[in-house]
């Protein structure tokens, strides 16, 4: 506690706030979906936009789909559903960023439209350790990824390379959210995670249900 104190008073002392933390909310309002999506993205789209502020600042607004298709059994469905039962690159919203983004990695994403879609992060040694968990949300720029089908995940990775221009996509970490509430909400996590939290209906076997998503916001890698 001492030595907080004296950093805090050091950076006061040279004419430096220290950083405060975020304080986020979700604001939910009837919005289309932007028209840089293709229409057969869009269609795919709620017009719910669950945009998240930093106190009046705007980081981003976020479209969910109106519902999935699961590959889970229906007692899978019963017990809850994971992530892990959808097929991976299922397109499952879309953002916009008014302003440049810091993804997971700490990469910048430009100010625009991108679609999102299910990644799962490879299991091998450069990726060890890098993420509490290892499914994710691939950004891709909306002018480049037009078709709403799933497609290979070296594909998407492509893709979503371009939102950054480098190798590596463009990534939003999912925490699990097990029991999602029927409003979405911001939630602070972990090691100053900041997730949106969500739900979309799901159909996996005839039997409907409900998939809840906790979307990183605010937060990156501890990973060098």
């Amino acid at each position: 506690m001492i030595r907080i104190l004296a950093v805090g008073t050091f950076l006061l002392a040279m004419g430096i706030a220290p950083a405060a933390d975020p304080k986020l909310t979700v604001k939910v309002e009837e919005q289309e979906p932007p028209k840089d999506l293709s229409d057969a993205v869009r269609a795919l789209l709620d017009n719910k936009a669950m945009s998240v502020f930093d106190d009046a600042k705007l980081l981003c607004t976020v479209w969910a789909c109106k519902s999935l298709e699961s590959k889970a059994t229906a007692e899978e469905a019963k017990a809850g559903l994971k992530y892990a039962n959808l097929e991976e690159t299922t397109v499952v919203g879309a953002a916009k960023f008014p302003e440049q983004w810091i993804d997971y990695r700490k990469q910048k994403i430009k100010p625009g439209v991108y679609t999102l879609r299910l990644g799962l992060q490879p299991m091998d040694g450069d990726h060890q350790g890098t993420a509490p968990f290892n499914d994710f949300l691939l950004l891709s720029p909306a002018d480049k990824d037009k078709k709403p089908e799933v497609v290979e995940a070296k594909e998407m990775h492509e893709l979503s390379a371009k939102s950054v221009g480098r190798k590596h996509p463009g990534i939003m970490l999912l925490f699990p959210n097990k029991k999602p509430t029927d409003a979405p909400a911001v939630e602070a996590k972990p090691k100053e995670h900041w997730t949106l939290n969500f739900q979309i209906p799901v159909t996996a076997a005839g039997e409907k249900a409900n998939l809840g998503f906790s979307l990183v916001v605010v937060g990156v890698t501890m990973a060098e």
